[in-house]
């Protein structure tokens, strides 16, 4: 009986073909532990699958790293990755193509948690445009949470130490289990009709399905559709829900939401006595410089004060009528000497003071004298 031969790559694409026809094997969950886990400068990462009995070679090429792990792995990871096994044809050995790699225990619900997410992230629930700024002094604080535990123990602790003056509103809702949500998205909806300034929403930690209600997607429109800025608090701060990318803020516990909607009073205190300090100073300087602008005007107004320009005038006119009659003196004496040159004779000196009229008087007299003279000396020359 004569045996078919086939080569190397007709038997390896043959049992690729098998693998392609298998449904399971194109679409396939595996669980493991990573062991030689090499992430490549390509962005490719290669890694082995582990268990008690067997090992499973796998890769997870840049396009699925990208869109399904959300974390980074490392040797010793409990996984389930979720791909498709099929024939390396080249050397003939099989391996797990990874399309989505989460954490073991959380698989199913992760999966459901990464659709939702990137749903609602397409829809543009996460953007930053859409965020609201939390207020800085809030005085009315609404908070959503169950009534009893550590959560709403620590929001309350914590916003008495800071500011014992602001107002806590509670909403007790479910937080956990059916109607969970329902509850949460009711008590949002109150606290909004209440006229707070900004709502904590939260609880404390646990497990992803123990959190899972603030991954429901009626919370979410909740928080995005609340006029009133909504700070969410669930779980620790590794703890991620659809809630903390929709709110307008996200806080690692509660205990740091409420530091976040709770301002520090004595801090506020300090502050305003600094502005205090600083306003002081500067109506200090202010009025400083008011008081050296009315001195200016002061001086400058005692300068162009009637009175003294009046004593100035009448200064200046005192000078004027001494130089005034420092001249006439001088035209007294120049006259003197006309009249005794043309007169031939020397006149006696004055023994008594004369007034300055008598001696205006007196050089009229004797100027008209002059004037008749020479008259008189010019009609004898022209005869």
């Amino acid at each position: 009986m004569r045996r078919n031969v086939y080569s190397v790559g007709q038997v390896n694409s043959y049992i690729q073909n098998m693998f392609a026809q298998d449904f399971m094997m194109g679409h396939i969950a595996v669980r493991g532990e990573i062991s030689n886990c090499k992430y490549h400068s390509s962005g490719h990462i290669y890694f082995t699958l582990k268990d008690e009995t067997g090992v499973l070679k796998a890769v997870m090429f840049r396009g699925s790293v990208d869109k399904g792990l959300a974390f980074h792995m490392d040797v010793g990871d409990r996984v389930v990755v979720l791909g498709e096994i099929r024939i390396y044809e080249r050397d003939g050995q099989y391996q797990l193509y990874a399309q989505q790699v989460t954490r073991d225990g959380v698989g199913i619900l992760y999966q459901k948690f990464m659709e939702r997410k990137k749903e609602l992230e397409e829809m543009g629930m996460f953007a930053q445009e859409y965020k609201r700024d939390i207020p800085r002094y809030a005085s009315r604080v609404g908070i959503v949470t169950a009534p009893t535990g550590a959560a709403i123990r620590d929001i309350q602790n914590i916003s008495h130490r800071r500011n014992p003056y602001v107002q806590m509103l509670l909403y007790p809702a479910l937080v956990q289990g059916e109607g969970a949500a329902a509850s949460i998205v009711q008590g949002i909806y109150a606290m909004e009709q209440k006229n707070v300034d900004v709502i904590i929403v939260g609880r404390g930690g646990g497990s992803m399905e123990d959190l899972w209600a603030f991954n429901e997607e009626m919370v979410a429109r909740a928080i995005f559709e609340c006029h009133t800025p909504v700070i969410s608090a669930v779980g620790h701060e590794t703890d991620v829900t659809i809630a903390d990318y929709v709110a307008d803020l996200r806080a690692p516990t509660p205990s740091a939401a409420a530091e976040l909607a709770v301002f520090d009073y004595k801090q506020f205190e300090e502050t305003v006595a600094a502005y205090k300090l600083l306003l002081d100073k500067a109506a200090k300087r202010k009025l400083e410089r008011a008081r050296f602008r009315l001195e200016q005007c002061r001086m400058q107004l005692k300068l162009k004060d009637p009175g003294r320009m009046v004593n100035d005038r009448r200064q200046r006119l005192a000078d004027y009528e001494e130089i005034l009659d420092r001249k006439i003196k001088e035209a007294l004496k120049e006259s003197k000497r006309l009249l005794e040159k043309q007169e031939g004779v020397r006149c006696q000196p004055v023994r008594r003071f004369i007034s300055v009229k008598e001696v205006k008087r007196r050089i009229r007299f004797r100027t008209k004298r002059v004037r008749r003279s020479h008259k008189i000396c010019k009609a004898g020359n022209s005869r």
